[in-house]
């Protein structure tokens, strides 16, 4: 994970902290959980095992999280399930033990740890009996590549050091949820935790219920799902944020990365980002101080900033300029990232893909 996937790991916690301290507005009647089990394994393709097991954990997740599991929902889950894992609870990762190496080498040369030394902690046994090496050689999942760093952590300084006390893999289950949002999410959770959280991400049931949670566990102003899509990808709002970045650039004539990205983490006033230096121009025109654009910014990760007066003022001033109405979401200019990837690809190429899975969903 770079930098960036570090910091929406980051806001979706105190997002998802904030959502859990909020009170769940009581669900509308819905059917029968026997006749949504029915209706969610009827949309599973025909050629995955135990439909009716998947079934289930959706309409648990659903229920418990008091999401409509209207077709709408369900297709959504399904075709997120489907790109992400192919609905497969733990799934396998090409070369994951090269990949998983060639991390702790990056680690250790950052940290100035000579090879010789990684190496000799590689030839340790672990808990299971063999060498941290033979274990790593033989990773094939997430969830087993965890267990072996949270092994190397707790029992081997070197591991400690390289993680510096932190699992790498922040990642996992059928949705590929971010553990640090499972965590974060864990209030009202049906079932008695197994382990931890992070054990709970890499079942089946966990994985697809805090997978749901960041799916659908929050308001959109979006007409289409596959900004939905892209913000599973991106971080909430994202997609949102990404049109208003467009604007800006509209209005200001200032090219911005149109990422979703509306402030630099922990930037102090007088240091702003790009997005933030860009909309302070605009200040005369829209009334409000640097203080007050912060501020506003500050928003970006919730539903009522696309209401607010900033928002409308510099979607006034971009479509004045441009002599037509601006869209208020697009999917955003995002490279993806992950050591696990070995081609070039964006969140457009992940929210497209997830958005016709979805739509061959509804056919079904």
């Amino acid at each position: 994970m770079g930098w960036r996937r570090a910091v929406l790991a980051g806001a979706w916690l105190l997002l998802a902290a904030l959502a859990g301290c909020a009170t769940r507005p009581a669900a509308p009647p819905g059917p029968p959980p026997a006749d949504t089990r029915a209706e969610i394994a009827r949309r599973i393709p025909a050629r995955v095992d135990d439909r009716s097991g998947w079934a289930n954990d959706i309409q648990v997740a659903f229920a418990a999280q008091r999401i409509a599991p209207n077709v709408e929902n369900i297709c959504a889950v399904l075709a997120v399930i489907e790109q992400e894992s192919g609905y497969v609870a733990d799934p396998v990762v090409a070369n994951l033990p090269r990949v998983a190496r060639a991390e702790i080498d990056r680690r250790a040369s950052a940290l100035h740890v000579p090879q010789l030394l990684v190496d000799a902690a590689l030839r340790l046994s672990s808990t299971d009996g063999r060498s941290y090496g033979e274990r790593l050689a033989a990773v094939r999942t997430e969830r087993e590549l965890s267990e072996l760093y949270e092994d190397m952590i707790g029992r081997v300084p070197m591991g400690g050091r390289l993680f510096s006390g932190r699992n790498p893999v922040q990642t996992g289950g059928a949705m590929q949820v971010s553990i640090g949002f499972a965590a974060a999410s864990a209030q009202g959770y049906p079932y008695t935790v197994q382990g931890s959280i992070r054990d709970e991400v890499f079942s089946r049931r966990g994985g697809l219920y805090f997978g749901i949670a960041h799916l659908l566990g929050y308001e959109t102003p979006y007409t289409r799902k596959v900004h939905r899509f892209a913000d599973y990808n991106a971080g909430w709002y994202a997609s949102r944020n990404a049109a208003f970045q467009a604007a800006v650039t509209e209005a200001t004539g200032i090219a911005l990365a149109l990422d979703g990205d509306l402030l630099v983490p922990g930037a102090p006033l007088d240091r702003p980002g790009s997005t933030e230096r860009a909309v302070r121009t605009l200040s005369p025109q829209l009334g409000l101080d640097e203080r007050a654009i912060r501020r506003a910014l500050e928003r970006g990760d919730r539903l009522d900033f696309g209401d607010g007066d900033l928002s409308t003022r510099v979607f006034g001033l971009a479509e004045a300029a441009a002599r037509r109405p601006l869209p208020r979401a697009r999917i955003p200019d995002i490279r993806l990232d992950s050591p696990k990837i070995t081609r070039e690809l964006t969140t457009a190429w992940f929210a497209e893909r997830v958005d016709a899975r979805y739509r061959d969903c509804l056919r079904r």
